[in-house]
Formats: C-alpha cells, sequence, structure tokens
C-alpha cells in the first residue's frame, strides 16, 4: 500500500478568506465561483455568440477546410513568416470575417493560419 503524497494547504485565493485549501479556492468559495463563471457564459451563449457560427466551427466541413489550410500552410504562421520568424500555427483566421460575407467561410484564399499572438492581434485591431 503506498501513500500518496498531499500537497500542502495554502490560503483560498477568495480575498479576507481564512479557510486553507489544496485548490485555488476553499469549497465554499470554489462553488460560488463555478456558479458566477456558469451565469457568466450562459449570458454570452444567450445574447452575444452567433448561433450558426457556433454550429459552423464545430462542423465536420470547417475541421477539414482547417486542416487543408493548415497542410498548405505547413502550419506556420503566415504573419510570423513575413516578419522573417518562424512560428507554428495553432489558428486558421477568416481574412474577411465568417460574418461579413458568409459564402466565404469555406474558401481556401480566404483563410490564412496564425499563431495566437498574431490572431488576437488581428482581433484586437477590430
Amino acid at each position: 500500500m503506498s501513500k500518496r503524497l498531499q500537497r500542502p494547504k495554502r490560503p483560498c485565493s477568495r480575498p479576507g478568506c481564512p479557510n486553507l485549501t489544496t485548490g485555488r479556492y476553499c469549497k465554499e468559495h470554489g462553488a460560488e465561483k463555478k456558479k458566477e463563471k456558469a451565469e457568466r457564459y450562459k449570458y454570452y451563449d444567450e445574447h452575444q455568440r452567433n448561433q450558426r457560427a457556433r454550429r459552423f466551427y464545430k462542423s465536420r466541413a470547417w475541421q477539414a477546410a482547417r486542416q487543408r489550410a493548415l497542410v498548405r500552410d505547413k502550419h506556420l504562421c503566415q504573419h510570423c513568416l513575413q516578419d522573417k520568424r518562424i512560428t507554428p500555427a495553432s489558428t486558421v483566421h477568416h481574412v474577411i470575417p465568417l460574418l461579413t460575407n458568409w459564402r466565404k467561410r469555406l474558401d481556401m484564399d480566404n483563410l490564412v493560419s496564425l499563431c495566437s499572438a498574431c490572431h488576437n492581434q488581428r482581433h484586437s485591431k477590430g
């Protein structure tokens, strides 16, 4: 019979909580945080997320097009390559946004492989 080593307990991450825990939050505040997060995403899913786009990104057609774009771009971020940096691509980006022109959603000329940093940078520009 082997004994598993337990992680040392530390204070709960909730400010002012005196409870000790092996996780991030004590049982009381962990459940509270989980409930807050579920409520936040529930609102987003119901009021902000485009359901048509969500279904598309889960489709086999998108998964196949995404894979073709990654293979075509040799799994490298095309934006970084322009700056003479070699970075693995983790995302396939729609040059013309999906919701702007739905017909171009699977057009290979509208897809570009990007790393997370470049993808986030493109989306932050608007």
